[in-house]
């Protein structure tokens, strides 16, 4: 019995009427029982309109699959209302993931050998919809000859088969070939433009196949030459462009078959400069049948002057009024800035124009061309282009338009003071939208350029007056101040008149300090300006003690740390306090590139478990390298006892244990210290490791240098040394802990203090290490050395010091 249903168009207008998605809900449950049931009795005369009725329901976004077999009964039909409904099922209810496809193959493969054209046409939209590899090697060959057939409704989609067969299954290339070239002869714009298609498939997945079809580019030159200069035609035409469609297709195909074939790039060189020249660009069309052909022209091997024709295409493009079209050409003159740079430069002006379109994407496309733009010879003229942009561009564009100004100042700057004025205005406009290294480039080069201090502190203080919002400008200045704060009480003639008072300084920085605006690392940079402003500053010092101890109890770990620091350097250190406040050593990149390359290659040389003992040259090579070999002095050196002030105040203020120096011996001009220790260990407390008294020998010239080694191993990681040395004695780190990450850092002057740091130190084997330690003067005195280690209750140590006559 069969079930009582509605009609397709009823269903559509009660699913339209329902007023609330349970209405929705409601009919459609009760639809897909009804269409189960018939289903289930198996009415062929009914069975496609409830398919149909399924197909829209599963176009609503409801369950349908249980049509999928309803379906293949369709398509097996003899009628052809159950095929074009069961085709259409089939595409839209089928696909790779369900084993169901494949039983269609063969009705698609029966109804392709039929002859009759609208099942032909069926069978060949649902092959190249949801064919899969396997159909596809299955129907290739019955494909292959519905590409001669005389019809052309047949062949159009027989050729849209064969490109959809060819992405699924690349091998099956071999045999579309031939057809292909057959097909260029044909007159039927479809049937080329599915041919041209077909063949640009091919060749992008055939080396075979592109070195084949560059022999046809005479044949494509002929046809793009036809509808160029042929006349209006009703069935092809479009806004007076004949057929721009297989226009865009053929320039595409001439683009891949012209890559990097000389042969080829000629043959189709006059014809694009004839489709250049005679295009029509008022309308769409011909702006994309143009815009094509520059593409074209670009990835070929085309002539010079053809190439520069295609850039002035694009700078026309620049004037059109449809932004696309503008957008269109900014990103192409972006892809060829590198390889014609000469060429694009001449549209420069229209480029930055373009930097005021209200239109965020074209206005971020001429930021990035204009960056590009900008070389030794317009670096000026293009930076202040860019700077005024930067003061009324859109917030999503400040960062990248900062940052593209700092690049193009740092590689093509004419002058350091051009160079500082730029970043200065770069940092008081749009400071808080720069990159994290802004702050360190900027105080690097200021740095660096010695005779432009005066004027840079100058420049900062008075920026740092007037606005204390943009971090990245107040940490400048704090730090500039700090280093260079004395220059602003002196007259310079490179800067306006500017009355400072030390005081005015002061209550600037401290301003800093106490805005709500401050970032924890500007008020670090503050309160360390500050403190060196102690020693930089004529008058007294109270204001700046009074501030270290109100932050001295801050809230904030880092400044409370340092305000500590600084309160201790005062009270008990003051006479070390100009020594270690003093400025800042010139960094270069150069130097710190190269001083990188050396770690690294240290670090390859020596990563052998065990460091090996330096023989005399390896240690008169490392002498020459510290230019310690050709100095001489006669003077004796007299030891610095640990116990002795200043000395003992820096031993009690890195808890270093006060050690009495040993007996000292009669004078020899040089020695070589080697002595064997033992074995310590330590749960958490650092202790004092070796305690060496040396014997002195001859040394066979006069003021030549003293050198004391101290080597050991750690089977652990150890995250610290401190070696504490006497006066006059340089440390050297060699072994694996001198590559990696492992620091020499020294902490004071006279007596040496130095400090071992190893952030990231191997942990797997034994960590073996040696200092030495030189003196140009020699003493009968004794060497003293106070080797002090933190190790974890796991970590053992072990020191050795030979000597050797």
């Amino acid at each position: 019995m069969v079930v009582i249903s509605l009609k397709l168009h009823d269903l559509i207008e009660e699913i339209r009427g329902a007023k609330t998605q349970a209405q929705e809900r409601e009919v459609i449950q009760k639809e897909c029982a009804h269409i189960r049931a018939s289903f289930r009795d198996g009415d062929p005369v009914q069975r496609h309109r409830q398919l149909a009725k399924l197909l829209y329901v599963h176009m609503l976004g409801y369950p349908a699959h249980f049509g999928q077999m309803e379906c293949l009964k369709l398509i097996a039909s003899p009628r052809f209302i159950d095929k074009r409904v069961g085709y259409l099922g089939a595409m839209l209810l089928l696909d790779e993931r369900h084993d169901a496809h494949l039983l269609i193959t063969n009705s698609i493969k029966n109804d392709l050998s039929q002859g009759i054209q609208p099942v032909q046409g069926l069978a060949l939209c649902t092959l190249s919809t949801m064919g899969s590899a396997e159909m596809c090697r299955d129907l290739a060959t019955e494909v292959e000859k519905l590409l001669l057939q005389p019809g052309p409704y047949v062949r159009k989609k027989a050729i849209l088969t064969a490109v959809h067969m060819v992405r699924k299954v690349p091998e099956l290339s071999d045999i579309f070939l031939p057809p292909c070239a057959k097909l260029l002869h044909e007159r039927h714009h479809g049937i080329l433009l599915g041919t041209i298609t077909l063949i640009m498939e091919l060749c992008q997945r055939s080396p075979a196949a592109l070195r084949h079809f560059q022999k046809v580019v005479p044949k494509l030159v002929q046809i793009l030459r036809t509808l160029v200069t042929t006349g209006y035609s009703t069935e092809h035409s479009i806004s007076g462009v004949s057929d721009p469609f297989l226009q865009v297709q053929i320039l595409r195909l001439l683009r891949i078959l012209g890559r990097n074939h000389e042969e080829s790039s000629e043959t189709m060189n006059d014809l694009l400069a004839q489709v250049a020249t005679n295009t029509d660009t008022s309308r769409n069309a011909g702006s994309a049948v143009l815009f094509e052909t520059v593409l074209t022209i670009m990835d070929i091997r085309s002539a010079p002057g053809l190439r520069v024709l295609a850039v002035n295409i694009l700078g026309r493009f620049l004037l059109n009024s449809d932004k696309n079209i503008r957008y269109v050409a900014l990103t192409s003159l972006l892809r060829l800035v590198q390889s014609d740079h000469s060429a694009v430069q001449r549209h420069r002006p229209t480029v930055v124009e373009c930097l005021w379109e209200t239109d965020a994407s074209l206005s971020r496309r001429a930021l990035e061309l204009s960056l590009a733009l900008v070389n030794s010879s317009n670096v000026r003229a293009m930076t202040q282009e860019l700077q005024a942009f930067l003061e009324s561009c859109p917030s999503e564009l400040r960062a990248d338009c900062a940052s593209g100004i700092l690049l193009a100042a740092e590689r093509f700057a004419p002058a350091k003071r051009w160079h500082i004025d730029t970043i200065l205005h770069v940092l008081t406009t749009a400071g808080t939208y720069l990159r994290d290294d802004a702050v360190a480039n900027l105080t690097q080069l200021i740095g660096g350029a010695q005779e432009l201090h005066a004027y840079s502190v100058r420049r900062l203080y008075h920026a740092l007056a007037e606005d204390i919002s943009q971090q990245p400008l107040v940490q400048v200045a704090a730090w500039c101040i700090g280093e260079y704060g004395d220059f602003l009480l002196e007259n310079c003639e490179e800067t306006e008149p500017l009355q400072v008072e030390e005081e005015e300084v002061l209550a600037l920085l401290e301003k800093v300090l106490q805005s709500h605006m401050s970032l924890p690392a500007t008020r670090g940079y503050a309160l360390t300006a500050l403190m060196k402003l102690s020693t930089r500053l004529r008058g007294d010092n109270n204001h700046i003690r009074q501030i270290m101890s109100i932050y001295g109890s801050c809230l904030d770990v880092e400044l409370q740390q340092r305000a500590v620091e600084y309160n201790v350097l005062f009270q008990k250190y003051d006479h070390m306090r100009a020594a270690i406040l003093e400025k800042m050593p010139l960094v270069e990149h150069s130097s710190h590139q190269a001083d990188e390359a050396k770690e690294n290659k240290e670090g390859a040389q020596l990563s052998e478990d065990k460091a090996p003992v330096p023989t005399e040259p390896q240690t008169s090579k490392l002498l020459d390298l510290l230019d310690l070999l050709d100095e001489t002095s006669g003077d004796a050196q007299q030891p610095c006892h640990l116990n002795s002030s200043p000395e003992g105040d820096l031993v009690h203020l890195f808890d270093l244990p006060r050690v009495p120096p040993p007996p000292g011996k009669p004078q020899q001009r040089g020695r070589v210290i080697e002595k064997v220790g033992g074995n310590v260990r330590s749960p958490l407390e650092p202790q004092p490791a070796a305690h060496v008294s040396p014997s002195c020998v001859p040394c066979p010239q006069s003021g030549s240098p003293h050198l004391g080694r101290l080597k050991g191993s750690l089977n652990h990681a150890c995250p610290l040394f401190s070696v504490f040395l006497c006066s006059g004695f340089f440390p050297i780190l060699q072994g694996p802990a001198s590559s990696s990450s492992a620091l020499l850092i020294p902490l004071s002057q006279c007596p040496l203090h130095w400090l071992l740091s190893s952030s990231n130190p191997p942990t797997s084997s034994p960590w073996h290490f040696m200092f030495c330690f030189v003196s140009m003067k020699c003493s009968c005195s004794p060497l003293l050395f106070l080797f002090k280690v933190v190790l974890p209750s796991y970590s053992e140590i072990s020191l050795i010091v030979p000597i050797t006559p």
